[in-house]
């Protein structure tokens, strides 16, 4: 078996995959990526079991066949050429294979590519269509509050909501919680899966770059996104997600509007002062001021700063994680931010004053931590 490929092509290609390989496997072949020769299509499998990407490639072949290749002597050869055609030839009896390039031949081992696992077909699966750009901005807004308790896998993931007038995106590790709600997508029928952080993060990194629209399919067990010539296969969290609604408070009277990089850049000085177990600052509001502090107790270490901002409501004192503030406050693209809160003892709720895009909406929360008076 023979094929010729462009050596750039090929790189750009097992590199957008190649996020799927786990460092180490329980499957010796799952250190490998899977070619598949098809009618002069190249079609390249890698896969942890959990998730499997597929890309293809069209390329000079004369005969159909597969190889599994070691994955990482494959990447760091790759990576050395400049753009050049490649010639592989597959010995089929020994799966012995010779890569010929304008400097020289290489040989290496491959295994059958037979052994390597099936791509999960699904079943009956509902599909809905969004922009790449946007749902690469939705995985961005939630992932970060995911959680990474093992004893409760549901809250590892972000949970899809599909409705008939919105699709909402929600993640939360019980401390901080982001719904992401977009009105401008919406399914056929009302239904809802958990994704894991894995296939989530490859999707981060792949998005950004692809311009086109993901067909998302889904049954009960799992997900695919088809995008171009690349498809990615994942298992979804089994189990039922919190009712995440229940958790966020209606009525928060007291009010704050602030300059979000104000806040942030504060909150980003003042917790380098605070305790470094519970990462804690305290925030004052009364009238048109608030005073951000923090302190060490155990270092003798303290931090005040003064900011001017809108407040509505009575004077109160509240702590939070100064981590998970920074996190949401950076996650946030608006001008000014509302800061929603009823007591010291209740979750803040963080939303934009303004919208970039009419179609979304964006709610942050926050619990507090209690305060050492």
């Amino acid at each position: 078996m023979k094929f010729i490929v462009s050596s750039e092509v090929l790189l750009k290609k097992l590199q957008l995959i190649g996020g799927v390989l786990n460092a180490s496997n329980t499957l010796p072949i799952l250190d490998d990526f899977l070619f598949q020769i098809k009618k002069g299509e190249l079609v390249i499998t890698a896969s942890d079991l959990e998730t499997t990407m597929t890309t293809q490639i069209s390329i000079e072949a004369k005969e159909d066949g597969d190889i599994a290749i070691p994955a990482k002597l494959l990447l760091d050869t790759l990576k050395t050429f400049p753009d050049q055609p490649l010639t592989f030839t597959v010995d089929k009896e020994t799966f012995g294979i010779e890569i010929s390039s304008d400097f020289g031949k290489y040989k290496l081992n491959g295994h059958n590519g037979s052994e390597f696992p099936k791509t999960p077909k699904l079943e009956k699966p509902s599909v809905i269509k969004v922009e790449g750009a946007l749902l690469s901005n939705a995985v961005n807004k939630t992932l970060f509050a995911t959680g990474n308790d093992e004893l409760r896998p549901v809250m590892s993931g972000v949970f899809f909501e599909i409705n008939n007038d919105d699709l909402t995106f929600v993640a939360t590790d019980a401390h901080k919680l982001v719904k992401y709600k977009r009105t401008d997508l919406k399914g056929d029928k009302a239904s809802s899966f958990i994704l894991p952080k894995k296939p989530l993060t490859l999707l981060k990194a792949i998005l950004g770059s692809v311009g086109e629209e993901v067909a998302i399919e889904y049954n009960e067990t799992n997900a695919m996104f088809v995008f171009g010539s690349t498809k990615m296969t994942a298992r979804l969290i089994d189990g039922k997600y919190p009712n995440y609604n229940a958790v966020i408070p209606t009525e928060n009277p007291n009010k704050l509007t602030i300059s979000r990089t104000s806040l942030l850049n504060s909150v980003k000085r003042v917790s380098i002062f605070s305790n470094k177990t519970t990462h804690q600052v305290r925030l004052k509001m009364s009238g048109s001021e608030l005073h951000i502090s923090a302190e060490d107790l155990d270092f003798a270490n303290e931090a005040n700063e003064r900011l001017t901002c809108q407040y509505e409501g009575e004077d109160m004192e509240i702590g939070f994680n100064s981590r998970f503030l920074v996190e949401m406050l950076a996650n946030l693209e608006s001008e000014e931010v509302n800061i929603a809160m009823s007591a010291p003892n209740r979750a803040g709720i963080l939303t934009p004053c303004e919208k970039n895009d009419e179609a979304e909406e964006v709610l942050m929360l926050v619990m507090p931590v209690m305060l050492n008076n």
